[in-house]
């Protein structure tokens, strides 16, 4: 008994995989023997991600992808279906965010958050289920699984950053509608709210005194790190979260129980 961690003859997606946590997510499906592909606007870093994936004996690949543009996801899902094969695990994680009051927020910056991390998320994860979905009703014993990447400031608000908030409280109602809707497909779609991880694209703020600040703040006085987040990807992604479908589950060392 234990854990399924051998994706061997997997294909794995992953958004937003340039940099922080989606790179992470990569390499963590590839080292269990994903194929894994790739995708963000920035594909120079993706290159530079596939060089260190198959250093270390992994298989991965490279699309361009931006999530704002339709067209640019239903090319680069296509694409990666041609590369590697048809698409098993969707880890849906591009995401980003300004800092501000609700009251200074200008349409530009509300459409950069929602059309990234709602509209993005939603129509990535609707064109890889179309072909979910085709795939299981000729072969309804087909497994598929969807991850979205959430946030506990989809749970709770934080200050200065409440568009992004709702974006994420979007994710979270987004993906119990696609667990009732796809279930019946053999897609399970669950999600993940982390709360605050230090990755390159933060460790700075974390060492200025405001940073310092919002960590002493946090249950355990600590941001958390990439690598906490492995065991509850690998779980969701695997066969053994059979049963696990609507599931939004936080991964914040406390900070949304008190």
């Amino acid at each position: 008994m234990g854990i399924e961690v051998n994706f061997e003859g997997k294909i794995a997606l992953v958004t937003g995989a340039s940099s922080g946590l989606g790179a992470r997510f990569a390499k963590v499906l590839a080292q269990a023997g994903a194929q894994v592909v790739l995708a963000s606007r920035r594909t120079e870093r993706l290159k530079e991600l596939r060089a260190e994936i198959e250093a270390d004996g992994g298989a991965a690949h490279v699309v361009s992808l931006d999530v704002t543009d339709y067209a640019s996801i239903k090319s680069a899902i296509a694409h990666a279906e041609t590369e590697a094969g048809a698409i098993d695990i969707l880890v849906n994680n591009s995401g980003v965010s300004t800092t501000q009051r609700l009251v200074d927020v200008t349409p530009e910056d509300y459409n950069f958050v929602m059309d990234t991390n709602l509209r993005g998320a939603f129509f990535v994860a609707q064109e890889t289920a179309k072909r979910m979905i085709a795939r299981a009703k000729g072969d309804p014993s087909k497994k598929h699984r969807i991850i979205n990447i959430a946030s506990v400031a989809g749970l709770r608000v934080l200050p200065q950053i409440g568009v992004y908030c709702m974006s994420k409280a979007g994710v979270v109602q987004m993906t119990k509608a696609m667990a009732v809707e796809w279930g019946k497909y053999g897609i399970n779609t669950n999600a993940i709210c982390p709360g605050y991880i230090s990755t390159e694209i933060n460790e700075e703020y974390f060492a200025t005194e405001q940073g310092q600040k919002l960590i002493e703040m946090l249950p355990r006085k600590r941001p958390g790190k990439p690598e906490d987040l492995d065991g509850l990807l690998l779980l969701l992604a695997g066969e053994d979260s059979n049963f696990i479908n609507g599931a939004v589950i936080s991964a914040d060392d406390g900070m949304t129980a008190t």
